[in-house]
């Protein structure tokens, strides 16, 4: 089994939105990915809803799968982010690499009221919130990420993927950072003026998820 897509939908930490579930995953199926949708612990403060995306990625690593990919919505691309960026994690925890669409990515600039209130739970300081805002805990060894973001995005503002990629940059992680005049927020698979799958596509070949046809 050499690779697997996990697919986490967005919703607050508090539900997961339909439209960025199974037609996403099924978007990667039709590209040759295996992919299934994870449907993490909501309502519950950290480290619940990471500690069960860990046992998972180890879950599939011990079934055969080389190598896991995540994806991850809004909430979702912020719990995507955390098992990728987990310094702490053993290797068979984290992923190999992240696609991020319109992703909570700080709990301390711009930050998402709904995620934030779930994660911190009664433990709202800002130590707490450094240690789980994404663009704080980016090192050398991340994987590959892909992010995309609309400009219009007013409920997860665009500051949130720009934070993640100077702090991407800054690390020489490589990167693509994909911005839209408009989309708003939770667009999944794309609409008018986001068509992220197609640089996406581009994106997953080039990293070897999707096999290369030989020419006829």
């Amino acid at each position: 089994m050499p690779g697997h897509a996990l697919v986490l939908p967005g919703g607050s930490y508090r539900s997961h939105a339909p439209h960025e579930a199974e037609p996403v995953a099924d978007w990667l199926e039709s590209l040759g990915i295996a992919a299934s949708v994870f449907r993490y612990p909501l309502g519950q403060p950290h480290p619940a809803a990471h500690a069960a995306i860990g046992a998972r990625i180890d879950h599939l690593r011990s079934a055969g799968v080389e190598r896991v990919l995540l994806v991850g919505f809004s909430a979702g691309g912020h719990a995507a982010g955390l098992a990728a960026l987990d310094a702490m994690a053993p290797p068979t925890a984290r992923p190999d690499a992240v696609i991020l669409g319109y992703p909570v990515v700080s709990l301390t600039r711009h930050s998402h009221q709904g995620s934030s209130e779930v994660l911190l739970g009664g433990r709202d300081t800002d130590e707490h919130r450094s240690a789980l805002s994404l663009e704080a805990r980016v090192t050398a060894d991340a994987p590959p990420f892909f992010v995309f973001h609309s400009l219009d995005d007013e409920k997860v503002p665009v500051e949130h993927s720009l934070l993640l990629s100077r702090a991407l940059q800054r690390e020489r992680v490589a990167h693509e950072l994909h911005l839209y005049p408009v989309g708003g927020h939770g667009c999944a698979l794309g609409g008018p003026g986001v068509d992220w799958t197609a640089p996406c596509e581009r994106w997953l070949r080039d990293g070897a998820w999707i096999e290369k046809t030989i020419p006829g």
